[in-house]
């Protein structure tokens, strides 16, 4: 069947719809997400480059429950989407757009092979098509049978030949065998096989991805020698890695298994701290730690478990001279926030605006806390070499006073551990910062005695934190 996939839309639109994605990496994230998404719930998907007819081609291949022609239909049609959350998972694409600006944004022409229980279908997303058939409006060719387990036939089997004809002379399948090869090259009894091909070129000469680098699909940056560009703009690999905040789904790029890498896991000093939009009356976890690369810093912003933003710089961040920050990841997931149609971007709006705000307060109050430990262990690592030969006193301090204590693993108070010795005064100026804070943490933990008593007694009470006490709204372990 021939099928018009909206009212008077122009063939260009393909092309003006590509545009909403500024890279590629975002344009396959539409095809990753649709394999995830539910009713697809694939559990691998596989992305390499192949050549066909000496045409170089992109293909996404999945083994999810395979699309019926109503589903294929509804794919290709403009702003239909009718993907509902199922078991807790909820659908990333709302808007009915990721396929065909994604697929269109990395080349000009695409083809969709898919299996499912009772049907096999192939339809046809082709601009060099339009051009050559002088359409006025945008169409597409699909084609399907109810016969997935009988042997193929020939072309009686298929229910439009017109579709299938037109699919045979402007797609790299030129023979209905080779068309009905790649259909059981899908492996498993449902899944779906997307190839695009006329990639788009960055030159005449070259196209816009580079597919020479072993196990990864790359997109060169302008000037390689700029290590602040996270590896995540330039290595489809790396981009993948943290697609997902919990990855459900492997990822297999030019045969090889990308290794998900859950942002936070691999942050050192992790501590969670929340915020409560005014729209949702729920806290929202906000989870910040420094991250081993001291280049690769920001807040991480996710939606429905996929990413948005990547190392959004906010706040204290934002000011070059100030250290404060720097290396400091923060991670989010704004499901209550409304995302662009390119998944690239969030709507600016006024709850938005709020959530950038909070985060960054929260930042500055992590990164400050973190700036005074560091000070303070590298005084008492000088202190502890320089002295370690003196002997040492302990008790009252110089005037006779009680100095403030802050437990230690050793029962010792970082603050004791430099003061205690005799030679150690020359190094107060630079604890002053340290003590100070201990100070106030005493006093706000005598002055609640009875709260501290209820939290660390009794037979199902929490194991106690040690350094800072927790409350709502401050840091947490993570």
């Amino acid at each position: 069947m021939f099928v018009r996939v909206g009212f008077d839309i122009s063939p260009n639109y393909l092309h003006t719809n590509s545009t909403s994605h500024t890279g590629p990496f975002s344009a396959i994230a539409e095809l990753i997400d649709n394999a995830y998404d539910p009713g697809v719930d694939a559990e691998q998907i596989w992305i390499t480059m192949t050549q066909i007819r000496e045409m170089e081609c992109l293909t996404f291949r999945d083994n999810g429950n395979g699309l019926s022609s109503d589903k294929m239909l509804e794919m290709l049609s403009f702003g239909y989407s009718d993907k509902k959350a199922e078991k807790g998972k909820h659908p990333i694409g709302i808007y009915g757009n990721g396929f065909k600006s994604g697929s269109m944004r990395l080349g000009q022409d695409a083809i969709i092979l898919s299996k499912s229980e009772n049907e096999e279908c192939v339809g046809m997303l082709s601009q060099t098509y339009l051009e050559k058939i002088l359409a006025k409006q945008i169409t597409v060719p699909i084609i399907s049978t109810k016969k997935p387990g009988e042997k193929h036939s020939g072309s009686e089997m298929w229910e439009n030949r017109a579709s299938l004809s037109a699919i045979l002379e402007h797609s790299p399948f030129k023979t209905e065998e080779e068309l009905l090869t790649e259909l059981e090259a899908i492996e498993g009894p449902t899944g779906t096989k997307i190839i695009i091909w006329n990639l788009r070129r960055a030159s005449e000469r070259n196209m816009e991805l580079d597919f020479t680098k072993e196990n990864d699909i790359r997109f060169p940056c302008d000037d390689t020698s700029d290590t602040s560009v996270p590896d995540y703009n330039s290595s489809l690999r790396a981009y993948c890695s943290i697609l997902y905040l919990k990855p459900k789904m492997q990822i297999n790029i030019q045969g090889k298994k990308v290794e998900t890498d859950p942002i936070t896991k691999g942050l050192t000093n992790p501590h969670k701290k929340y915020y409560t939009p005014k729209t949702v009356k729920e806290k929202i976890p906000i989870i910040f730690g420094d991250n081993r690369s001291k280049t690769k810093y920001g807040l991480m912003m996710y939606h429905k478990n996929r990413l948005i933003k990547a190392y959004l710089r906010v706040g204290c961040q934002l000011k070059a001279k100030n250290r404060r920050g720097v290396g400091v990841i923060g991670v989010i997931e704004c499901i209550y926030l409304k995302t662009t149609h390119n998944k690239q971007d969030f709507e600016d709006t006024i709850t938005y605006r709020n959530t950038i705000q909070n985060v960054a307060s929260k930042l500055r109050d992590y990164s400050g806390k973190r700036r005074i430990n560091s000070r303070a262990e590298a005084v008492i690592e000088i202190s502890e070499t320089s002295i370690s030969n003196t002997p040492q006193t302990s008790g009252e301090g110089p005037s006779g006073t009680k100095r403030p204590r802050r437990n230690c693993d050793d029962g010792e108070s970082v603050t004791d551990r430099v003061l205690s010795n005799s030679a150690a005064p020359t190094l107060l100026p630079q604890l002053i910062p340290y003590i100070d804070v201990e100070k106030k943490e005493l006093q706000e933990a005598n002055s609640k005695p009875n709260e501290r008593k209820t939290a660390t007694e009794g037979p199902n009470r929490e194991p106690e934190l040690k350094g800072e006490a927790v409350g709502e709204g401050e840091c947490q372990p993570f």
